[in-house]
């Protein structure tokens, strides 16, 4: 087992790895709109989403994995009527064949002030 950790993601307030690799698997961490910096990003859906999407790209790529390697998406809104939105960024990031996914409507995440989070399995 091996952690995977980027600079290029702003570290978690939680104990957890960003990523861990293990039999050919890497499994992301939850990732939220959170900038390298550890800013939370202001801004809509669309543009909270660009940022996890981004965040998930940088701990993919120190893995040495992209995207294409990615074999299931779960991901958390806090307002299921933000579904199409997100949908319309993931698109720019994840094409087909498409992971396998899931999407969950929450009441809530862990900050109050979280919108949309993603983690993703990929095989490296």
């Amino acid at each position: 087992m091996e952690r995977i950790h980027t600079d290029a993601v702003a570290p978690s307030t939680a104990p957890l790895s960003q990523a861990i690799e293990t039999n050919d698997l890497l499994f992301v961490s939850g990732q939220v709109h959170r900038t390298p910096d550890g800013e939370l990003l202001e801004g809509n859906i669309e543009a909270q989403s660009r940022q996890v999407l981004e965040n998930v790209a940088a701990i993919l790529e120190e893995a040495g994995a992209s995207f294409d390697d990615v074999v299931k998406a779960t991901v958390f809104l806090t307002d299921a009527d933000d579904f199409a939105a997100f949908n319309r960024v993931y698109e720019e990031y994840i094409t087909e064949p498409y992971p396998a996914r899931s999407l969950f409507a929450v009441e809530a995440l862990a900050l109050e002030e979280l919108d949309v989070e993603m983690e993703v399995i990929a095989e490296v």
